[in-house]
């Protein structure tokens, strides 16, 4: 499969996946906790950027630009692997509600926001000039991409939240019908990001923040399970597929990338999981109000996944790269003549080390829960244990779980309970 139905199919994923945080948030969500938000798309997503670029500089010994370019693609945390963990299970119950919802719209945001830190390495490193590369980044990515993405989805969003309401309240439309609604306002969304080249991801959870801001549609829908098996289809697929396209081949040295070897994949990959986030958030927790302990720092620095956002960025980045467009060529092309462009480098670079982490971290933070659930398991006394694994249902040790599973009441620090 080439790398334009690669690009599209994980475009519709990550956009899909983005607008179902945006309506599973609690209404009003940011209003009462733009605070928490902000400090983890701005601090610390620029510490993980700048983290897992200098190791990528001194592990591969590439260039600058192209190690930027590799920590903006591996600096967002992932909706569908976040999902994954977050989701309606056991051990997720396990987890304060107000870290979990802190996490979703991380994991949601940011796969947008990142976009600006990945055409920071572009632009420089295919602009010379750079005055021009400086203009270019502050007037298309920042303020066309992202401000009037999110602005654009949370007027979708609006608009089709009163279209809906208006349907209803007249019985136009089925109960049934809603299912629809809400996977066709998805794609929707996703389309008009892509024909107005802005964000896909911010429109996508901007029209999903704009739909259900007044929590009417969360009532109407909540007895049926459809986000949950949303994230089950798009989980399952996704990472079966990219099981089958893992560049193994591209994991070994060759004239163009003589340090990607498994040796240096496996050292970044190990530095990046245990630095990329957890150190800043660490330092940070006392400024985050919705991290209040630092076992809740741990869990959130480690519960940072990287998955199908990264490769869709990568895509993105190797597409601007090859033809100077959003469009890739179906495959990249082994250049024949020498010396190698820097751009050159850098398209041979990107994917198979994107890929090598996403690998690893799927494995890590997939079998994660496995590992949280033992040691809290053997932690308590042996009369305090549950007689089964999955039967603990007692809160993860160290965290706060006053107020119904870990939310506060809205006096105290703004969760609210639906």
């Amino acid at each position: 499969m080439d790398d334009q139905i690669m690009q599209e199919i994980t475009r519709v994923i990550v956009g899909i996946q983005c607008f179902v945080v945006g309506i599973e948030l609690p209404k009003h969500y940011f209003k009462r906790h733009w605070k928490s938000v902000l400090y983890l798309l701005g601090p610390v997503m620029t510490a993980s950027w700048a983290i897992t670029a200098l190791f990528a500089y001194f592990i591969f010994q590439t260039s600058a630009s192209t190690a930027l370019i590799i920590g903006a693609c591996l600096s967002p945390t992932d909706p569908v692997l976040a999902a994954s963990v977050l989701s309606k299970s056991r051990f997720s119950e396990r987890v304060p509600l107000r870290i979990r919802h802190l996490l979703s719209a991380e994991s949601a945001c940011n796969d947008g926001v990142s976009f600006p830190f990945l055409y920071i390495g572009l632009v420089f490193l295919t602009n010379g000039s750079p005055g021009d590369a400086i203009k270019e980044w502050v007037t298309i990515t920042l303020l066309w991409q992202c401000v009037c993405g999110i602005a654009t989805g949370l007027v979708l969003g609006n608009v089709a939240n009163r279209l809906l309401r208006f349907s209803s309240t007249r019985e136009y439309i089925s109960r049934p019908s809603f299912v629809g609604f809400y996977l066709l306002l998805a794609i929707l969304s996703i389309g008009i990001g892509s024909i107005l080249g802005s964000d896909d991801f911010l429109v996508a959870f901007g029209a999903g923040v704009g739909f259900a801001h007044d929590g009417w549609f969360s009532k109407k829908t909540r007895t049926v399970p459809f986000p949950v098996i949303i994230d089950h289809i798009l989980n399952s697929a996704m990472f079966v597929y990219f099981g089958s396209i893992i560049p193994w081949n591209q994991f070994q040295p060759s004239p163009i990338t003589p340090h990607v070897k498994p040796w240096t994949l496996i050292l970044f990959l190990v530095l990046v999981l245990l630095f990329r986030r957890i150190p800043i958030l660490l330092l940070t927790k006392s400024l985050i109000p919705d991290i209040r302990t630092y076992h809740e720092a741990l869990f959130a620095g480690h519960f940072g996944p990287m998955g199908v956002g990264a490769l869709f960025l990568a895509i993105e980045a190797r597409a601007q790269l090859e033809t100077g467009t959003s469009l890739p060529l179906p495959s990249p092309e082994f250049p024949v003549t020498s010396p190698v462009s820097e751009q050159a480098k850098a398209i041979w670079m990107i994917w198979p080390v994107v890929c090598f982490v996403v690998l690893g971290s799927t494995m890590v933070h997939g079998l994660s829960v496995v590992g949280f659930s033992l040691g809290s398991h053997f932690l308590r006394k042996e009369g305090e244990r549950a007689p089964l694994l999955e039967g603990e249902t007692e809160g993860l040790g160290g965290m706060i779980h006053e107020g119904g599973n870990g939310e506060s009441e809205p006096e105290v620090s703004g969760s609210e309970v639906e």
